[in-house]
């Protein structure tokens, strides 16, 4: 293992990472089958983890994050980008659209919705806040991959402002088009993104939404 890897914080990292909104809580054999990590190694980590209120157990040992991720989230929503600057956007987004509005933000090999307006229509796209997701995968993932540096080769074809459509790659049944926000120095700081019901958000209405995506994409960086 390279020098500027620790293996134990590493592994503590994957057991963090196992939770999720759909899985907030786990048994500590489905943390051994997340994470592949030997069920003694688990206790011995979370051990430490519990101390400083990253990880906590109840009387059943199922176990669930603790109040600390909380409070570094909140610290990340504040300094990172806040949510007033960013939920205007997304209103207009999901109102001019009908669809569903986000602001997803690079986390290691995955992309993290950060913020969300949700459809008004009753078939939509459903994401939630904090919702972890694959990087390689939709419209966010590449723009987030490739304002990164990354090559995505023939994946998707961005227009010259860096904006991409993908269709069917998070779910055979959504299509989603997003564009980078950067910060005043010119770096990456997240993709602005609308994505819909395949049939309905068809390749028309994504692109009458990039204008729009766009506009506020630069509003965003500008304040």
């Amino acid at each position: 293992m390279p020098a500027n890897r620790t293996e134990s914080v590493e592994r503590a990292m994957s057991i963090l990472s196992a939770f999720s909104t759909q899985r907030p809580i786990l048994s500590l054999a489905e943390l051994a089958e997340e994470t592949g990590l030997h069920k003694s190694t688990i206790l011995r980590l979370t051990n430490s983890m519990m101390i400083y209120g990253f990880v906590q157990r109840d009387n059943d040992g199922l176990f669930s994050v603790g109040p600390s991720v909380w409070r570094l989230g909140l610290i990340f929503r504040r300094d990172f980008t806040k949510r007033e600057h960013v939920a205007p956007s997304l209103k207009i987004l999901a109102e001019a659209t009908g669809e569903t509005a986000s602001f997803y933000v690079r986390s290691g090999n995955e992309r993290i919705c950060l913020y969300r307006e949700n459809s008004p229509n009753l078939l939509r796209f459903h994401v939630e806040e904090g919702m972890r997701l694959q990087l390689s995968t939709g419209a966010s993932g590449l723009v987030l991959r490739h304002f990164s540096g990354e090559d995505v080769g023939d994946l998707g074809k961005f227009n010259k402002n860096g904006t991409v459509s993908s269709v069917g790659q998070t779910n055979p049944n959504i299509s989603s088009v997003a564009t980078p926000v950067f910060d005043a120095g010119g770096d990456l700081i997240g993709a602005l993104t609308v994505s819909g019901l395949a049939n309905r958000f068809d390749a028309e209405a994504r692109a009458n939404t990039v204008p729009l995506l766009e506009s506020l994409a630069r509003s965003l960086t500008t304040n």
